[in-house]
């Protein structure tokens, strides 16, 4: 195949995939583009356009739409991927990003957004080679038991090694399970909000992307300099030392000394033995390995290596298992889990069904609970006993809300919020906005980002990091509002880009307004700030569109009765910045 070269602003194809009639087209969408740059901006616009009234999140005609954005595959750390969808997990607009290789491979194969609807009758993955794309029949992996022996299968019978991308499902996907995940080239995720789930219900098992076509910036020179100014910038600050050497694990024992990391189910927020599952124990004795997204400089993906006998005569299997803070916490300290090899089995369970590991970890703990307090007996539970930091138990508990084999288990499939309506216990389900909670219990931002944040996540706007700075020297609750704002619109114009967030003060507005002139896009500083508080209104007009009401939040009273890092906290405090916010919105 010959090479084409694209100047960069010319790579503003959409690829639009029917599943039910085996069809595609491409679309070159400039009006999108030249307003919303690419990224969450577009991908928000296209599902507007998209989405049909009435529409449930697993209907065939509800969309998938990838996006990757104008600096995707051409600035160091620019390598995620925008999945929007409508999360089974709880009805709302369902955000999800993936590093891995996925970003560089659509842009090579001459496309920044893709548009996935209908559903097919059977069993199917699709391929994706530059301007040829294919559907087929993936009856013979749609069974296997890990998703990670799907990527292998594709990558032997499939060509295009180099700039390609695996993306697939594992059983829960197929079995519905609402948390449900997509793996990306191993290592990555589309993990929280119910991806997964989608894929399975539209009987897509994979999709694979290769791309030989080239990317040509219109002022090399101009491009280069700009290049190494950030590269630069990446690896010579502590961007790259924290990153790199550690990974978010550090933040274990951090968080457990400021008494802020959910333990139990969020009945404690520090947890006994903690250092054997530090990021710094991990790092001495099972590092094996790092690993970087296609086209950064850090490496923080970190892979440990376990050890683990399959038979009495001194035989081994060795497992290669990626780590990082939120996969320690949710199967670590909330299940009372201290033993880091019983945490890397949890892990490698996880991965291999294709499950949210987040969701599966709070959905286990509130389990354990209701067990510990009698709520649900060992016949709901098909005679496990669950209890706090017994691996053995935890194993299975995964295998069976993975096969649903009863009643109790299908609850649970559907996340904390349905299996506490239905058995009790929603006191403790430790949620907000419908969505198990990341690792941190540190105070009002915390609380608040999670419960307004476009899609409850952390990463929506990082309210624990207003909790650190109250911590350091307290502000006010309205100063906690308005660094949540600041932040929900600085990073919609990232996510438009797509960096990833943990060079987020790398990309500045200054930063942005360069890199993208070097490639031939005009954009001032003020341009990008209105454009964040554009995309900000579409994307909650989206959520109100599938059914988000400010009314119907409810905080579960277990955030109140254990006591985050900065002091205990009122229910009427919280209450108040939420209208707060609301107000300043003007939602």
């Amino acid at each position: 195949m010959t090479t084409e070269q694209y100047a960069i602003p010319g790579l503003r194809n959409v690829l639009y995939i029917d599943l039910t009639s085996q069809s595609y087209h491409v679309e070159e969408r400039l009006d999108l583009y030249e307003k919303y740059i690419g990224g969450v901006g577009v991908a928000t616009n296209l599902m507007l356009e998209e989405y049909k009234e009435g529409t449930g999140p697993l209907d065939p005609e509800m969309p998938i739409i990838f996006s990757t954005g104008p600096l995707s595959g051409v600035y160091p750390t620019c390598t995620k991927t925008v999945a929007l969808f409508r999360s089974p997990l709880n009805g709302e607009l369902g955000e999800s990003y993936a590093g891995g290789h996925l970003a560089m491979s659509l842009r090579y194969s001459g496309y920044e957004t893709i548009v996935i609807k209908g559903s097919s009758r059977y069993p199917v993955y699709v391929t994706i080679h530059d301007d040829k794309v294919t559907f087929r029949d993936a009856s013979s992996i749609w069974n296997l038991s890990s998703a990670i022996d799907v990527g292998q299968v594709l990558r032997r019978v499939e060509p295009g090694a180099g700039r390609r991308s695996i993306i697939r499902i594992g059983p829960a996907g197929e079995n519905g399970i609402k948390y449900a995940s997509v793996n990306v080239d191993t290592y990555r995720h589309f993990g929280r909000l119910g991806l997964g789930t989608v894929f399975g219900a539209k009987k897509l098992k994979a999709i694979l992307v290769a791309g030989n076509k080239e990317i040509k910036s219109p002022d090399h020179n101009a491009y280069r300099k700009m290049y190494g100014k950030l590269y630069e910038t990446i690896v010579k600050t502590g961007l790259m030392e924290k990153y790199h050497n550690l990974g978010t694990s550090e933040n274990i024992l951090v968080l457990n000394e400021l008494k802020g990391l959910p333990t139990r189910n969020l009945q404690a927020t520090s947890i006994e033995g903690v250092e054997n599952i530090s990021g710094e124990n991990f790092a001495e004795k099972y590092l094996i390995r790092r690993v970087s997204c296609a086209g950064c400089p850090i490496g923080c993906v970190h892979v440990a290596m376990l050890k683990r006998p399959f038979s009495k005569a001194h035989e081994y299997e060795t497992l290669n298992v990626s780590y990082d803070f939120e996969l320690i916490y949710a199967l670590g300290s909330n299940l009372g889990v201290a033993d880091p090899e019983a945490v890397l089995e949890l892990i490698d369970l996880c991965e291999k069904a294709g499950v949210d590991i987040i969701s599966m970890g709070v959905v286990l703990a509130w389990a354990t609970e209701m067990q510990q307090r009698g709520k649900i007996s060992t016949e709901d539970t098909l005679g496990l006993k669950l209890s706090w930091g017994d691996k053995a138990a935890y194993l299975r508990a995964i295998e069976l809300v993975v096969k649903v084999p009863n009643e109790f288990y299908a609850a649970l499939g559907k996340g904390v919020v349905y299996a506490s309506k239905k058995y009790g216990g929603e006191e403790f389900a430790i949620q907000l906005g419908g969505l198990e909670i990341p690792g941190y219990h540190t105070g009002l931002g915390n609380i608040l980002g999670l419960t307004v944040g476009f899609r409850h996540s952390h990463l929506d706007n990082a309210g624990y990091s207003a909790d650190q700075k109250a911590f350091n020297q307290p502000i006010s609750d309205e100063k906690i509002v308005d660094y949540i704002i600041d932040e929900e619109d600085r990073r919609s114009i990232l996510n438009c880009m797509v960096a990833c967030l943990f060079a987020r003060n790398v990309y500045t507005y200054e930063n942005m307004v360069q890199a993208l002139k070097c490639i031939g896009i005009e954009k001032t500083e003020e341009e990008l700030k209105e454009l964040g508080k554009d995309i900000f209104r579409k994307k909650y007009e989206l959520k109100n569109k599938f059914g988000f009401k400010f009314e119907n939040l409810s905080i579960p009273k277990r955030f109140f009765e254990t006591t985050p890092t900065t002091g205990k906290l009122e229910e009427e405090r919280v209450g108040k910045a939420i209208e707060m916010y609301r107000k300043k919105r003007g939602l």
